[in-house]
């Protein structure tokens, strides 16, 4: 699982580094059309809009499978290691869980919900742009149940 983890980490990182790129050029572009050229583009806009959505949400996968994330430890640390353990379970289990209802299948009902739907400049499907929910839940899924593995391995300091 560990190698997995890491072909996962790797292509989520240059995945995250590809849209970061992406929207640096798109807000240079749309800077200069709007204030040099005086004919702002609207297809860069928009398209800096999905690339920024897309971000954060695999920006946030990413993070969280670092476990990089903000945590409220200092309740956890007041307990004693054998129920620290099943409290780092029973959070990764709550995050599990709203990862697959809210992440995963909600957003998979919205993106074919908007598959019909046309972005106004892109003229893409508008289900695309809210494909970030389903993706990035699901690497949400894949770091927690990684996350449980390793605390049932006790690789993950509980102390």
């Amino acid at each position: 699982m560990h190698a997995l983890k890491r072909i996962v980490d790797s292509v989520v990182e240059k995945f995250c580094i590809f849209l970061y790129s992406g929207l640096v050029a798109l807000v240079t572009w749309q800077v200069f059309t709007r204030f040099v050229l005086n004919d702002p583009s609207v297809v860069s806009e928009e398209l800096a809009k999905v690339c920024f959505v897309w971000l954060v949400l695999f920006g946030a996968a990413y993070v969280f499978g670092e476990r990089g994330h903000m945590a409220i430890e200092f309740i956890r640390n007041k307990f004693p290691v054998k129920l620290k353990l099943s409290l780092s379970i029973f959070i990764e289990l709550v995050i599990f869980s709203f990862s697959m209802a809210i992440l995963v299948i909600g957003g998979y009902k919205v993106t074919m919900m908007t598959m019909g739907q046309s972005s106004a400049a892109l003229r893409v499907p508008v289900g695309y742009i809210y494909a970030a929910l389903p993706l990035s839940g699901s690497l949400i899924v894949f770091y927690t149940l990684n996350n449980i593995v390793k605390l049932f391995q006790k690789r993950v300091a509980i102390e």
